[in-house]
């Protein structure tokens, strides 16, 4: 599963005017709409500007100004990071840049080196992937982060299931990983995080929010749960 590819930065600087697209033969209107609004989105044009990957990376950005989640000299795990506007600032943030902290990142897409940031090429659904995480962090995590997206099939129950199921297999992997006090970020859709899995990061950690940042698109259904204090220990 990958995380963040909607998001990703390309094409020219707005400079302030509203770019308008013309719709080319071999275009869908459908495409023509997602260029437009990607050349004109401020985000977009913001991290152009300042070097980050995506514009997702200004959603981390809101979210930690807010709640703290980031702390120098922490051990972060980034799933789904491709291209890679999370770990970015999870390095930042941390110190990794600068020899501090640690961020392990891992996406079934490749993805251009980071500095402060080790990342490998594995679907985390596949099986070896929790061990291979953990062998990499080389202890406890303080921080695990979410951005993951399913692979959409156009059909809205099964999609909806698809986003579920991932977004347990992330909360349980942080379940294994996080050291006492740790933080869990994880994307999810529509109405939030579902009950079962609500109540079990309830009762796992201290506090539970539903989070949208500014950096959000208000017509997306694209919220994300943040879980901080992490009650128990990594096994």
């Amino acid at each position: 599963m990958s995380g963040k590819g909607d998001d990703k930065v390309g094409g020219g600087a707005n400079r302030g005017l509203e770019v308008r697209v013309r719709t080319a033969k071999k275009r869908t209107h459908a495409s023509t709409l997602w260029l437009s609004r990607q050349l004109n989105d401020p985000y977009v044009q913001a991290a152009k500007r300042e070097g980050y990957r995506s514009r997702a990376a200004f959603k981390l950005t809101e979210i930690d100004d807010r709640y703290k989640v980031l702390r120098k000299g922490q051990r972060v795990v980034d799933l789904g990071a491709a291209p890679g506007g999370w770990s970015q600032i999870a390095a930042q943030r941390v110190g990794s840049t600068d020899g501090h902290g640690k961020v392990v990142a891992i996406d079934l897409l490749e993805m251009e080196p980071a500095p402060g940031v080790d990342f490998f090429v594995l679907d985390f659904l596949a099986d070896e992937a929790p061990g291979l995480l953990k062998t990499r962090m080389g202890g406890q995590a303080d921080v695990v982060l979410s951005d993951m997206a399913a692979n959409t099939t156009g059909h809205r129950k099964t999609d909806h299931l698809r986003i579920v199921n991932l977004v347990e297999a992330a909360a349980l992997f942080a379940s294994e990983v996080l050291a006492p006090g740790g933080a869990f970020l994880a994307k999810v859709f529509q109405g939030g995080t579902e009950g079962d899995l609500l109540a079990s990061l309830k009762r796992d950690y201290v506090k539970v929010f539903h989070v949208k940042p500014p950096a959000s698109r208000k017509d997306s259904a694209e919220l994300y749960v943040l879980a901080t204090g992490f009650r128990g220990g990594a096994g």
